[in-house]
């Protein structure tokens, strides 16, 4: 059985991340872009605590990006993913 690899487990910049999902609804105007992931999808479906490194900003961050982790379940709730995850070794 092969061991399941992290493709999102390298830290990207704010300009080239994993993904970027963007708010809807009362999260209108927020944008989270996914630098890190820390752990694979399948055990990430498992986790309810599983978390991702992100820049977020919204409408209180008054045009600037805010670092720090965050809860998938935060991000997945009330946000649409608006690009796709890069393939291992693929560039932009």
């Amino acid at each position: 059985m092969t061991k399941e690899k992290n493709l999102c487990g390298k830290r990207q910049k704010l300009e080239d991340p994993y993904e970027i999902w963007r708010g809807y609804g009362a999260t209108q105007g927020w944008e989270w872009r996914v630098l890190k992931k820390y752990q694979t999808p399948s055990n990430e479906a498992k986790n309810p605590y599983a978390r991702w490194h992100c820049a977020v900003k919204s409408p209180f961050t008054f045009g600037s990006w805010e670092y720090g982790d965050t809860y998938v379940k935060d991000v997945v709730n009330c946000a649409i993913k608006d690009r796709i995850e890069r393939k291992e070794g693929q560039r932009r």
